[in-house]
């Protein structure tokens, strides 16, 4: 069986070497006006750059051309298509048919991919894409493991990738129109305004035609339930959760199937995904590795493998509380998070080394350190870290010494390798440039009480498949 794919997003060329570093197979990255990631801080030099970088680590990268396009984009096409023959990528990935037809005309040796945007969801529509010369299809993410493995049963000859880890989309494999309709920025041209995260607030319209916010505070907030019913499951109530801050109808939890791996390694899936590009590299760093770790440690030994010797890695980032996804099949009230559309992790991004001059590293802060505070290094190739306290911290530029720093305006210390009690050449194999380091989050109260909550929410919908 030929081993599974880890592929991490790239949405700025750090990130697009943190990832490498940390052990993805390959990346995806796009610019602004190529796909549908309009955030995406990607230049065309930085691809190119990004993409010599990835093959001299002998690893893959695949670009996005996966807008929907109207007439005023078709006329950039064939720019579009030269740009893509210039950089040579390993693939690239389309949703509107008309732009996969036009890049198969125009630029035949490129390897053409097809977007989850394109919503495919059975064993069909793969066949119509392999059919039309495409090498791999990505799957929706409503795709459930039991349709997941009858669609690589009967479409054995083409590379199948699907979604591991990431922000879930409320709508139809992203096809969405809340945001067109709401905020006139069409998530389907990559300008998605995320409406579905937005707080909303309960009003009542009395009889008279007066409209009155029904105000809820800490006082009332345990006197009111909203039950929605629908017509045609009489008794059924799903429960809409408003508190002082308003209510969260659409916000999916974040999917993660580290404990499902397995299903998705054993029946041969070639490509497994990350989401979020707009994400932190620490993001890249610690989703990269835990994974990497994870997927290794299946092959060698399936039988001892154990889903929660990775959860905590995870747990590490800011996220919205974890779920299956449709993986399992039909999702539960505990796959949303109605309380709050905020993320919430265990630990904070603090910096990452940008380069080494001498044996000094030249580390940018990204999040305050403290006198007295430590931080912990994410060592690449493993799930090790090596932590380092600070007395004082020495400015990259000016050398002037102050007890606490903060991120901002590009903020560099300087970190001697002496620092870490091991010899220089041993701290920087250890720690190489774009090493990541991370702090503790200073979780009190709610914040904490709500990550506790939803970790238990999780580990009860992982669990229920071993019931089953």
């Amino acid at each position: 069986m030929a081993k599974s794919e880890l592929l991490l997003p790239a949405g700025s060329l750090v990130k697009l070497k943190t990832a490498i570093l940390y052990g993805a197979d390959a990346v995806y990255a796009g610019t602004p006006d190529m796909s549908l990631r309009t955030q995406s801080k990607i230049s065309l030099e930085d691809l190119e750059e990004g993409i010599k970088f990835v093959h001299e680590h002998g690893k893959k990268i695949y670009l996005t051309l996966n807008l929907f396009i109207h007439n005023r984009e078709a006329e950039k096409l064939p720019q579009f298509v030269e740009t893509l023959r210039h950089l040579q990528p390993d693939g690239v990935l389309i949703a509107d048919p008309g732009v996969f037809q036009f890049v198969k005309e125009n630029a035949p040796e490129l390897n053409l991919f097809v977007s989850t945007q394109a919503n495919i969801c059975s064993w069909p529509a793969v066949k119509f894409w392999q059919n039309q010369g495409a090498k791999l299809c990505v799957l929706g993410r409503e795709v459930t493991y039991e349709e997941m493995k009858e669609i690589r049963q009967k479409c054995p000859d083409i590379l199948l990738e699907c979604f591991m880890h990431g922000a879930m989309c409320m709508s139809y494999s992203g096809r969405c129109l809340i945001s067109n309709y709401l905020a006139d920025r069409s998530a389907n041209q990559g300008k998605c305004a995320h409406c579905c995260r937005w707080h909303y607030k309960l009003h009542l319209r009395l009889k008279d035609g007066s409209v009155k916010e029904l105000l809820i505070d800490e006082h009332n907030k345990d006197s009111f339930e909203f039950l929605l019913e629908e017509e045609f499951r009489p008794g059924e109530y799903y429960e809409i959760i408003e508190d002082e801050h308003g209510g969260y109808l659409l916000n999916s939890k974040d999917m993660c199937l580290l404990p499902r791996l397995p299903d998705l390694l054993s029946i041969g899936m070639d490509s497994l995904k990350v989401e979020g590009r707009n994400k932190t590299e620490y993001y890249a760093a610690i989703v990269a590795r835990t994974y990497r770790q994870a997927i290794d440690d299946w092959y060698k030994n399936p039988q001892a493998w154990n889903w929660q010797n990775y959860m905590d890695e995870l747990y590490t980032l800011q996220n919205r509380g974890y779920c299956l996804g449709f993986h399992d099949g039909k999702l539960t009230e505990i796959s949303q998070n109605y309380e709050y559309t905020r993320t919430l992790g265990d630990w904070l991004f603090a910096g990452s080394i940008i380069e080494w001059q001498g044996d000094e590293a030249i580390f940018e802060i990204r999040n305050y350190i403290n006198q007295g505070e430590f931080i912990e290094f994410l060592l690449p190739g493993s799930l090790e870290n090596l932590r380092l306290s600070f007395e004082e911290f020495i400015d990259a530029d000016s050398g002037e010494i102050t007890p606490r720093v903060s991120a901002g305006q590009n903020k560099k210390i300087r970190i001697p390798a002496a620092a870490f009690g091991k010899p220089a050449e041993e701290i920087k194999k250890l720690l190489p440039q774009y090493s990541i380091a991370r702090k503790p989050a200073p979780l009190q109260g709610a914040n904490r009480e709500f990550l506790r909550h939803k970790k238990a929410e999780y580990q009860i919908l992982c669990n229920k498949k071993a019931e089953n």
